[in-house]
C-alpha cells in the first residue's frame, strides 16, 4: 500500500467533506443533487469526527485519497447496528484513487477496530442497491446481505440495502 489509513485532524474536515461530497455527487448516489438535504450532513466532517471516528486515507505526501465514519452501535451516526455491533457509512474514495485498493483498506480499518470493541458481534453497513463497486468490496471481504435488516431513511424511495459481517 502507497497509503496509510488514520484518524482525521481538523484541519481535514473541510477536504474531507469535500471529497465524500464529490464522491457521491459524481457516481450519482444522491437522489436529488446538490440540492439533496444529506449533502449538508455529508460535509459536516467536524461533526461527524466528534459523534463518532472518521478514517482517512493518505498518501506519503499528506493527499487524502478517501474516508469513511465509524461507529460502534447505540453511537449518534448508528442507523441500524445494535448494542453488540458497530457500523460504519459514508464510504467515500476520491475519483483519483479509485483502483488502489482504498475502499478496501478503509472498510478493512472498520472491520479491525470493531474487533477491538468489548462485546462487539458484527460489522454492519446500509448500501444503495446501485453501489455495485462496494458491493464487490464487501463481499470480497466476507459481508453478506441480510436483506431483513433493509430500510428506507426516504418514504418513497428505494430501501438501502444491509451488509453485515461477524467479527
Amino acid at each position: 500500500m502507497d497509503f496509510t489509513i488514520r484518524a482525521v485532524r481538523p484541519e481535514e474536515h473541510e477536504e474531507v467533506g469535500e471529497l465524500t461530497a464529490r464522491a457521491y455527487l459524481d457516481d450519482g448516489h444522491l437522489t436529488f443533487g446538490e440540492d439533496d438535504p444529506y449533502l449538508p450532513v455529508m460535509k459536516d466532517v467536524a461533526r461527524r469526527a466528534v459523534e463518532a471516528e472518521v478514517l482517512v486515507a493518505a498518501d506519503a505526501e499528506g493527499a487524502l485519497l478517501g474516508a469513511v465514519t465509524f461507529t460502534p452501535g447505540g453511537g449518534e451516526w448508528a442507523d441500524i447496528a445494535g448494542a453488540d455491533e458497530a457500523e460504519f457509512r459514508l464510504l467515500a474514495v476520491a475519483r483519483g484513487a479509485r483502483g488502489r485498493g482504498v475502499g478496501e483498506a478503509l472498510v478493512r480499518a472498520c472491520v479491525d477496530r470493531a474487533r477491538t470493541l468489548d462485546g462487539c458481534v458484527r460489522v454492519v453497513l446500509s448500501t444503495q442497491d446501485r453501489m455495485t463497486s462496494a458491493h464487490r468490496i464487501y463481499r470480497r471481504l466476507g459481508f453478506v446481505r441480510v436483506p431483513e435488516r433493509d430500510w428506507s431513511p426516504v418514504p418513497g424511495l428505494s430501501p438501502l440495502w444491509a451488509f453485515s459481517l461477524d467479527v
